[in-house]
């Protein structure tokens, strides 16, 4: 409390003077305008930063603290330089932890061996957020509800890894332990988790991929069927009548809706997004032909959509755009139509690597354009953060220089609150041969500043953290200062305040 009434006293004295060199600039032609800025662009743009085995973050096993923080601000860094806007950090991959957890054990792909802490001690969770923030980035934070641990490794498992602390939770199958979504104890355990660090850090989304029960592994030639006879048995004896995959289903379904409705009892401008397997089922569309996510992983993400059980969506559409039995435009059309409640509903993305495909930069564009020109589709997650950081066959360079070229913000959560920032107090004073501003909210916590800038007739945006509260611009050329500025603030649904605008009077 201390400390917030230091700032704003200094804030106040800060304005008071900008107030005043304002009122000496009006005086010889600078003036107030309405006059109105371009509409802010609404885009999604995410990367997904992959721990597991290592993918993405960190590079290896055992990095001592100064080298992983190292390595995540150098891909924070890059998200923010490329015009991304959020970062889903995979936090759980195997019930294990990328955070300070009472309940998970410390990932093995983090220090090395599983439960061991990094060292020296630091928080990587708290870090990318804080980090991630200072760069106007969402972070989201990527869990894996049931993946346990891969069955072959060579390091033990921590003595409060799920694995030995709740086996009857726990079921072998092919190359992985498991937790059972059958089991009542698995939805309680892994809501648990995400509802630990959903109080506990500041993150702005809750991200699942496209695992839920486990892809179908095969012994020799045939596919072997997940081993929850016990939980099975004990529904139907309880007189259960669903059949064995529409429980299975339901299982998943009553944790979603479950994580949800927490997340937005606990902190309702938390994001809650799934990116499910691009296919829900074959034949819808009916030209699509391919994986049957519905009756494999018992997953029925259109259910999702459909129910409001999420705040986005982003079906993993790793296929290009002239491939007819996985075609790109024809499934993003399909998902559009079943997205009745108009959630942010993005489209998965390759950066690299599709078949047949000879100019990935090209496709990647191409994609992102039929995305931007879909009605009811919002954005893109891009898979993933090394392909990005090595600018593999040029994407990043496309993305730097002509599809990302203007920064974008995240859209709004609309059916999360309507409330709107109230316009902000904004005080503009000529000084040496630059605009020197300063602002403050008129009320209510800002989450990000809009600021846009006209400079020879030329509209600019920029976007800046909610925790500053000036900018000084300085003429692009001698004499050539902005003609008009316009400042929003944005709240942590992403609704927008009206403008405060100020315009110079050229003479």
């Amino acid at each position: 409390m201390l400390l917030e009434s230091k700032k704003s006293g200094l804030l106040a004295g800060l304005l008071c003077s900008l107030a005043s060199c304002a009122a000496l600039a009006a005086s010889s032609g600078e003036n107030a305008s309405d006059e109105s800025p371009p509409p802010v662009q609404r885009e999604f743009r995410g990367v997904w930063v992959a721990t597991v085995d290592n993918i993405d973050w960190p590079s290896q096993r055992g990095l001592d603290s100064a080298r992983q923080k190292q390595e995540l601000l150098a891909i924070l860094d890059r998200a923010a330089a490329l015009r991304l806007n959020v970062v889903i950090l995979q936090v759980r991959d195997s019930c294990d932890a990328f955070y300070d957890s009472k309940i998970e054990p410390w990932s093995e792909y983090l220090t090395g061996r599983m439960g061991q802490p990094p060292s020296p001690p630091y928080d990587p969770l708290e870090f990318a957020v804080a980090e991630a923030h200072k760069r106007g980035l969402e972070l989201h934070a990527w869990f894996n509800p049931y993946r346990a641990r891969l069955r072959d490794v060579k390091s033990p498992a921590a003595a409060n890894h799920v694995t030995v602390k709740h086996p009857e939770l726990v079921r072998p199958y092919g190359k992985y332990f498991w937790l059972d979504p059958g089991e009542e104890g698995t939805r309680e355990y892994s809501l648990n988790v995400i509802m630990d660090v959903v109080r506990r850090y500041d993150i702005d989304g809750t991200h699942f991929d496209d695992y839920f029960y486990p892809y179908p592994e095969k012994a020799g030639d045939q596919e072997m069927d997940f081993p929850d006879g016990g939980p099975w048995r004990q529904y139907q004896a309880q007189g259960g009548k669903l059949s064995r995959g529409d429980w299975r289903r339901d299982n998943v379904n009553r944790f979603v809706q479950a994580v949800y409705e927490s997340i937005k009892k606990e902190k309702p401008w938390v994001k809650f997004g799934i990116s499910p397997f691009g296919i829900w089922r074959p034949s819808h569309p009916p030209q699509v032909s391919g994986f049957d996510s519905y009756d494999k992983l018992y997953g029925d993400s259109r259910k999702w959509l459909a129910e409001g059980w999420l705040d986005y969506c982003a079906p993993q559409l790793y296929w290009p755009v002239d491939q007819k039995a996985q075609s790109f435009p024809a499934l993003l059309q399909w998902w559009a139509s079943q997205n009745s409640r108009h959630r942010t509903l993005l489209a998965g993305m390759k950066v690299n690597g599709w078949k047949g495909v000879s100019d990935d930069a090209k496709e990647e564009e191409r994609e992102i354009e039929l995305t931007r020109q879909q009605k009811d589709a919002s954005g893109e997650i891009l898979w993933h953060a090394k392909l990005l950081f090595r600018n593999t066959n040029v994407v990043a360079e496309l993305l730097q220089n002509h599809v990302y070229a203007e920064a974008a913000l995240v859209p709004a959560s609309p059916w999360l609150s309507a409330e709107m920032p109230g316009k902000p107090f904004l005080h503009v004073a000529v000084e040496g041969g630059a605009l020197k501003l300063a602002w403050r909210s008129s009320g209510g916590p800002v989450w990000q500043w809009v600021l846009q800038q006209k400079t020879g007739g030329h509209w600019t945006t920029i976007i800046i953290p909610g925790d500053k509260l000036g900018e000084t611009i300085k003429a692009a050329s001698p004499g050539l200062l902005p003609e008009a500025v316009a400042l929003f603030a944005i709240n942590r649904f992403g609704n927008m305040s009206p403008g405060a605008t100020y315009r110079r009077s050229v003479k």
